[in-house]
């Protein structure tokens, strides 16, 4: 984990500026790690980079192992001979500063089965690396594949609805779809393969120029996923398959009702008799993508909330203790060591789940937004930072700095963060930002958002929201000199800047 002073910016891919509806793996992120280096930053923060289900969030994804297809550039497919720029002159109009995912999703695939139509007819140097790349991702990429064809042929529908016998496994039924859909399968590895192809371009020009990424890890995983589909004996299930409990959190900040989120909780018993495997693989299938990893409601570790599976809201739930020590323990076993690890722990926080964070030294986190309209004990507030620390301005479920001052928060927090700070709330989010960067924190993570003034038109995530989440976009006139240059300021004054020159991709 990084010991010295260092800073960087939250934003995820599909935020990057582009003409192909969604934020993708081409020249735009490549820039964007252009700024981050010229702005001396350390860090790029995204959020979990797998296929998105229902709700398109990063959170709820079809597998935890599997990257987002929406994200391939479609130029680099060009680069590549996998399509031609003929299939690029007539692009549908998209909103530039909003993904639309069901006109993206009907666009994007099928420039990408037009790519692996062509992978298949051309000779490519490309398919000594794909072969390889399946034979070396085998033990999760057959079923991912398989899955994603079969809900294709279901016309998208949870696992759990499809006929019996493939939502259930059976050995023959198993046989018969693989060989009926062997092409379509084929196809969602290749997706795959372009991906990881891709996104292992991106990360290593960010490491070349000493910019490391943090990437999240849920603690859970979606009912409608590979995971689940593939590993029902790892979760509570009914004999139908439908879970009995789920996941959640008491009413809290978000909701006075609670977060019902939904998804399947582990049977922390059986994987202990598995020595924790299908965590252990899937923190390092996590570690090919990223440099750090975010582990997201870390506080689940410790203690969960677990909510009976027909309840409506998260309010009938109790807390029911999880695997703790035991399974850090396994990790550091089987990898010869922790990997570096942000520990999520928001939320109702309580000694032990600080012991469990505490003794393996994983940072914590502070949000800025969380610090004002209490007293002056508030864990939130700078001068009662720990400097093994991560501080936000707000995370990806927080409204924008200048939104919360205008909209969500309330006016004693207005009034506190006036006199905390001695200023008159007409700069907010740079008064946070450089709150965070001038605070003891080791690490300081700014949403991009608020280094672009943005209000709550630019909010990514609204927790217990159905809709309309993970849309915003920027264009590239928003990442001007002007932003560069103030962050560039505020990140050396404060003892935070990477001296790491840019180098040529």
């Amino acid at each position: 984990m990084e010991s010295k002073r260092v800073s960087g910016i939250l934003l995820h891919p599909t935020s990057l500026p582009g003409r192909y509806g969604i934020g993708d793996l081409g020249v735009a992120a490549f820039k964007f790690i252009d700024f981050l280096v010229a702005t001396k930053q350390h860090l790029w923060q995204i959020m979990p980079l797998g296929p998105t289900g229902f709700g398109d969030s990063p959170y709820a994804c079809f597998s935890a192992f599997a990257g987002n297809p929406l994200l391939v550039s479609p130029e680099a497919l060009i680069q590549d001979d996998l399509i031609l720029a003929d299939d690029l002159k007539e692009v549908p109009y998209f909103p530039e500063d909003r993904v639309n995912y069901g006109e993206v999703i009907y666009y994007k695939y099928s420039l990408l089965k037009q790519s692996y139509t062509r992978f298949k007819n051309i000779k490519s140097p490309l398919k000594t690396d794909f072969e390889q790349f399946c034979e070396q991702n085998a033990s999760w990429l057959e079923d991912f594949a398989l899955f994603m064809a079969v809900k294709e042929v279901h016309n998208g529908c949870m696992w759990a609805e499809w006929s019996p016998e493939i939502a259930t496994r059976q050995p023959a039924a198993m046989k018969s779809w693989k060989k009926r859909l062997a092409d379509e399968i084929k196809a969602h590895q290749f997706y795959q393969f372009l991906f990881f192809r891709q996104w292992n371009e991106v990360k290593k020009y960010a490491n070349a120029n000493g910019i490391k990424i943090i990437g999240d890890v849920p603690i859970f995983v979606a009912y409608d996923s590979t995971d689940v589909w593939a590993h029902p004996e790892l979760f509570h299930l009914d004999e139908k398959g439908k879970p009995t409990i789920v996941a959640g959190v008491p009413p809290d900040y978000f909701s006075a009702t609670g977060q019902l989120w939904g998804n399947p909780l582990y049977r922390w018993d059986r994987l202990k008799k598995l020595d924790y495997q299908w965590w252990i693989e899937r923190i390092q299938m996590t570690l090919k993508t990223v440099d750090i990893i975010r582990i997201d409601h870390f506080r689940g570790f410790e203690a969960y909330w677990e909510v009976p599976a027909i309840e409506i809201t998260a309010v009938n739930g109790r807390w029911v203790k999880g695997p703790a020590h035991d399974l850090f323990n396994a990790i550091k076993r089987q990898l010869n060591g922790l990997p570096p690890i942000i520990a999520e722990d928001l939320g109702v926080i309580t000694p032990e789940v600080e012991a469990l964070r505490d003794d393996f030294g994983f940072p914590g986190m502070r949000v800025l937004q969380f610090a004002f309209g209490s007293d002056a004990k508030n864990r939130d507030l700078p001068h009662n930072f720990p400097r093994n620390t991560v501080v936000y301005t707000g995370t990806h479920d927080n409204d924008t700095a200048i939104g919360w001052y205008r909209n969500s928060g309330t006016p004693n927090e207005h009034d506190h963060y006036r006199r905390y700070m001695g200023r008159d709330g007409h700069d907010v989010a740079w008064d946070l930002i450089r709150l965070a960067l001038s605070s003891v924190a080791d690490m300081a993570i700014i949403p991009l958002q608020d280094i672009m003034n943005l209000g709550s038109e630019a909010r990514m995530n609204f927790p217990s929201k159905v809709g309309g989440n993970w849309t915003w976009r920027y264009t590239d006139a928003m990442l001007h000199d002007g932003l560069k240059n103030r962050l560039l300021e505020l990140t050396a004054l404060y003892g935070r800047e990477n001296n790491k020159s840019l180098k040529p991709a």
